[in-house]
């Protein structure tokens, strides 16, 4: 029992096993894929987040570009650098005033334009016209003279150059369009300021998040828009969101990589803009949206826990199911077995071993069942050509041996029997015959293809088969016959250094017909008595190419007759007599090819006779006077009344009594059998 508990609890921790450790594979593997998955979105997402923001803002940074070049390449703008400008020239102040305000609008998000005229000495705020001498502003405006471009993006404080609209939106910086006047000429007359508040472009940006910080850094990584104004004006590496170490991964025109700081993971996703060379980015904190995962990875644990306890549960309860069995038939084997040979090892490798043995001695049946099988075709092969199978039984034999379809499908068909000529001048002796038989047999089977032949089988020291084919003409088939005995010649001498002779009968059209082709083809083999040896002898050359006249001799009744007349059976004697008397007389035939059938039934009873050791004279027949009686019969009806009374009825008595021993009033008389 200890066993028995012992292997069962293997089965189930093996069973356990095989359910726990799947399931955790999976559900890690789910944790770790959904999680990749999330962090896949979320950097998609902040891939399109950073394209729509720096569309966003490009947009309303180059409509403002295009428009102030616009502005100062008008000719409007053009006169008035090269001119002075005082309050008389109130028309020209006007115009321009006029433009200026149309850059202003919602979409360039303009709140104030300074223009510098630092040649003619005059300077246009939104509040007026002044002398660029006394304007207070002065020296900070004309500083950004020896900016390196013609246009130039910057970040300025709010109260650095006088722009008193920008000054009043709250906002601590401003970005500022700065031109050089003219834009294509080397000689610079003046300078056009535009101001946008750095807050409302950070509104562009979005509303900030717990898990993501959006910026935007210009060429020298130093923050110039940002949610937070207090992060405003720093570098990047100073606030503490990018370490330095990583500053080198934004060198690039965009990409993704990963950053810590201040011990927290990071996301960094950024996009440098063509433009105006400034830096997109992105910082995603890589905790908060690994919450969203975590969340799954408690869902799936949880799940995996109950599932994992509903199989440890049907893995005890099946397991015990399964286990039953093994223990019914481990008994059932033990309790068959002496004492010294009950189970003292693990009990599967007991039943297999025993199982082993089984299916040896199956394998071993299967074997000769198969062996048996072949020697039953062969013998059903063998009484086929020797013209001693029924239609019945032929229909039968050929379904069981799986011929009936491969025969159905053939239009032509013809025997082929070969014989060995000599072995006296060949190093092979007479004992060998079998063998070679045997050796020919494979050659035959390996030659010609199983669809298209019966298995070869030897009849009388000669090697028979039949061959059919389907879709060839009849002269067609007779051509291929003969390429295949050829080879078969050739191969047989190549390999046995043998010479055998091949008879072929004519084709015929269905299988009943193979005991007269074999017939056909021992005829045909007796030609080598002129032809030599090594010859193949079509029996199309024989008898003007005509089948043999072969009388179906009722072969099978006559067999049935003389085992009844030796069990004494006289009822099923009758029987198979009138059998035997209605296939003889049903065919078109001479009387005396008639007599010949009768006379061979009673040679083969008196042959019965005498290897019962009958002699005649406990019959009371004398044999010349048997064939006298028979011949001068010509009714059936008389005929079977002759050999019930004069053959069947005396022999079946004598089967009946003491053999040898003189039976009286053995013989029912008849005057009229009698000469």
């Amino acid at each position: 029992m200890l066993r028995e508990q012992s292997f069962y609890t293997k089965l189930v921790l093996f069973s356990c096993a095989i359910c726990i450790i799947p399931l955790l594979a999976l559900g890690f593997f789910s944790y770790m894929k959904s999680s990749h998955s999330i962090q896949q979105h979320v950097n998609l997402g902040n891939v399109q987040l950073m394209e729509q923001t720096s569309s966003n803002l490009e947009q309303t940074l180059q409509t403002l570009d295009y428009s102030l070049n616009n502005f100062i390449n008008s000719t409007l703008m053009l006169d008035a650098l090269y001119k002075p400008m005082t309050t008389y020239d109130f028309q020209a102040y006007n115009a321009i005033r006029k433009e200026l305000s149309y850059q202003q609008s919602s979409k360039t998000m303009v709140t104030d334009i300074i223009l510098v005229n630092s040649t003619e000495n005059w300077v246009i705020t939104n509040t007026g016209l002044y002398n660029l001498n006394e304007y207070a502003y002065k020296n900070s405006l004309l500083l950004y003279s020896n900016l390196p471009f013609n246009s130039n993006w910057l970040l300025l404080p709010n109260n650095s150059l006088g722009a008193a609209d920008t000054e009043s939106s709250g906002c601590k910086y401003m970005i500022t369009l700065i031109k050089k006047m003219p834009l294509h000429t080397s000689e610079k007359r003046g300078l056009l300021f535009a101001a946008i508040p750095q807050c409302r472009l950070a509104a562009l940006m979005g509303a900030p998040s717990d898990s993501q910080n959006v910026m935007v850094l210009d060429q020298s990584n130093r923050i110039i828009i940002h949610s937070d104004e207090a992060k405003v004006g720093q570098f990047v590496t100073e606030s503490g969101i990018i370490p330095e170490t990583d500053l080198a991964l934004l060198a690039g025109k965009s990409g993704q990589f990963l950053s810590k700081s201040n011990d927290k993971d990071s996301t960094i996703t950024f996009i440098r803009s063509e433009f105006n060379g400034w830096i997109y980015v992105s910082v995603t904190d890589i905790a908060v949206t690994n919450k969203e995962a975590r969340a799954i990875g408690w869902f799936t644990l949880y799940v995996l826990l109950g599932i994992i306890g509903l199989s440890i549960f049907f893995v005890w309860f099946g397991s015990r199911r399964m286990y039953f069995p093994i223990h019914g038939i481990l008994k059932g084997i033990a309790d068959r077995l002496p004492n010294s040979d009950k189970p003292h090892k693990n009990e599967l490798l007991f039943i297999d071993e025993h199982l082993r043995d089984l299916f040896a001695s199956n394998s071993k049946l299967h074997g000769e069942l198969y062996q048996t099988g072949m020697q039953v075709r062969s013998f059903f092969l063998a009484k086929l050509y020797q013209g001693n199978v029924g239609n019945r039984e032929l229909e039968e034999s050929l379904e069981r041996f799986g011929y009936s379809k491969q025969i159905s499908s053939w239009n032509n068909l013809a025997t082929l029997t070969l014989q060995i000529d000599l072995l006296k001048e060949t190093r092979y002796e007479q004992a060998d015959l079998d063998l070679l038989l045997f050796a020919i047999k494979n050659i035959i089977e390996e030659l010609i293809p199983g669809d298209s032949c019966l298995s070869p089988v030897i009849v009388e020291q000669t090697l028979t088969t039949t061959i059919g084919c389907s879709g060839l003409t009849t002269e067609a088939f007779c051509n291929q016959l003969y390429q295949w005995t050829e080879e078969i010649q050739r191969m047989i001498r190549n390999y046995l250094e043998l010479d055998v002779s091949i008879g072929i009968s004519l084709p015929f059209t269905h299988i009943r017909k193979a005991p007269r082709a074999y017939q056909e083809g021992l005829e045909a083999l007796k030609r080598r008595l002129t032809l030599g040896e090594g010859v193949i002898i079509p029996y199309a050359s024989i008898n003007a190419g005509k089948h043999t006249l072969i009388y179906a001799y009722p072969k099978l009744q006559e067999n049935e007759l003389i085992d009844s007349i030796k069990l004494a059976n006289e009822d099923r004697s009758f029987v198979v007599l009138n059998q035997w008397l209605k296939e003889v007389f049903q065919k078109e035939r001479s009387p005396h090819e008639y007599q010949i059938s009768l006379v061979r039934l009673l040679n083969n009873c008196m042959i019965v006779m005498q290897e019962a050791g009958i002699r005649l004279e406990q019959l009371n027949l004398q044999e010349g006077s048997l064939y006298e009686e028979l011949l001068q019969l010509y009714v059936s009806s008389e005929i079977e009344a002759w050999f019930k009374d004069r053959i069947i009825l005396p022999m079946i008595q004598v089967f009946r009594g003491p053999a040898g021993m003189p039976i009286p009033e053995l013989v029912r008389t008849n005057h009229r059998y009698h000469s």
